[in-house]
């Protein structure tokens, strides 16, 4: 292992291609997880208000089941992040292995089903292949290290809670809470920053956009942003400190002002339409983890 490491070190663009490769396989795995994982939590919270009802409200079970879109009785099959396995959602056709290669398989179904040629969205494969690009960016910048193991995985998180926020709003707890605690743990003997730094992070992550959040509703009598906000700045904070979330916080702004406003302008959406902040932030904190200690520096240095 020290050999190939130090191989590696050598040949930084080797270990770059070699990383692209491996993300992009993995990039195909996270398009199943934000596909599948808001449909597996939805079935659990119908699950929990079924059981709720029959334990609490046995007399308006009936009445209630009646007026639900799906019924949990709807839903009998096994559903994970590995069962059932792929497949086209019109025809059923199982996927083959080869179609399943990142970027290459949608390529060579030139982006239709095999079976029924039912379009298959382009965001697959643009998402294995930001996923490889962003991972051998990391391999470049940090080397074979255990900081690009461990921003390999942040950023792998960070994808999917984008995809997620992008099509439901929503930023699980089932990846914000692991990724806060191990940002904790990974700087207990000061990975990235001190242990200090990433308690007072997480803390001040959270609490900022939390009072901004009660702040905004006092005020409007409306929610500007959703608790998931919250645990991901926290998640930022954790990782990378407290002194970068001004940066954070600035950087998300200026991103989601830029591309809001592209959006408005290609009357995409209009500005009454709620945008998800989740993305911004995850953009916002990525370019932190790389650059922002001299964005730091040279705007406290502009001061």
């Amino acid at each position: 292992m020290s050999e190939f490491i130090s191989t590696m070190s050598h040949n930084l663009w080797l270990f770059a291609m070699i990383s692209f490769v491996f993300a992009a396989v993995i990039g195909s795995f996270l398009n199943v997880v934000i596909h599948r994982l808001p449909v597996m939590m939805k079935r659990e919270w119908q699950q929990e208000c079924n059981q709720y009802l029959n334990e609490y409200h046995e007399a308006l079970v009936k009445p209630i089941a009646k007026k639900l879109e799906k019924p949990i009785d709807s839903y009998p099959e096994k559903y994970n992040l590995v069962i059932p396995h792929s497949a086209c959602p019109k025809c059923g056709t199982h996927i083959k292995p080869w179609h399943n290669l990142p970027i290459l398989g949608w390529l060579m179904l030139k982006g239709k089903c095999a079976s029924c040629k039912t379009h298959i969205s382009a965001r697959y494969p643009v998402i294995e292949l930001l996923t490889g690009l962003a991972i051998a960016f990391l391999a470049l910048h940090f080397g074979p290290t255990i900081e690009f193991a461990l921003a390999t995985t942040l950023t792998f998180g960070l994808i999917v809670l984008t995809g997620i926020d992008l099509d439901e709003m929503l930023l699980p707890d089932q990846i914000t809470l692991p990724l806060l605690w191990l940002g904790l743990i990974i700087n207990l003997n000061g990975t990235f920053v001190s242990p200090t730094d990433a308690i007072i992070g997480a803390a001040a992550g959270y609490m900022s956009l939390w009072s901004v959040f009660w702040g905004f509703k006092l005020l409007t009598g409306k929610e500007g942003m959703g608790y998931g906000d919250f645990k991901l700045l926290a998640v930022f904070g954790a990782w990378l400190g407290w002194q970068l979330l001004p940066i954070i916080v600035l950087l998300s702004s200026l991103v989601g002002a830029i591309i809001g406003i592209g959006l408005i302008v290609t009357k995409k959406i209009n500005h009454t339409n709620p945008i998800p902040f989740g993305p911004y932030i995850a953009i916002a904190g990525w370019i932190a983890m790389i650059w922002g200690s001299s964005i730091n520096a040279w705007y406290l240095s502009t001061l």
